[in-house]
């Protein structure tokens, strides 16, 4: 696990567009995903990012994320 949490700091284009209320619940929805070893990537961070600022609905979110895990498990495969 990174010895530090900056998800802002890493990407913070991706939260510009967000009020102080929503970049907090995103950065805590991350960081407890983290505290359990997982560490944040540009994709997750910005479909989160990009759903709660209404750029997508409910499905388009759930599909970008069962695409992801499936792209992560697929290079766990190979590795």
């Amino acid at each position: 696990m990174a010895a530090e949490f900056n998800i802002e700091a890493r990407w913070p284009e991706l939260f510009a567009a967000l009020d102080d209320a929503t970049r907090t619940a995103v950065v805590n929805t991350f960081a407890s995903s983290w505290h359990e070893g997982w560490v944040p990537n540009r994709e997750d961070v910005e479909n989160l990012t990009d759903f709660v600022r209404g750029a997508f609905d409910e499905a388009e979110y759930d599909r970008r994320a069962a695409g992801a895990a499936e792209r992560h498990r697929a290079r766990a495969i190979v590795s």
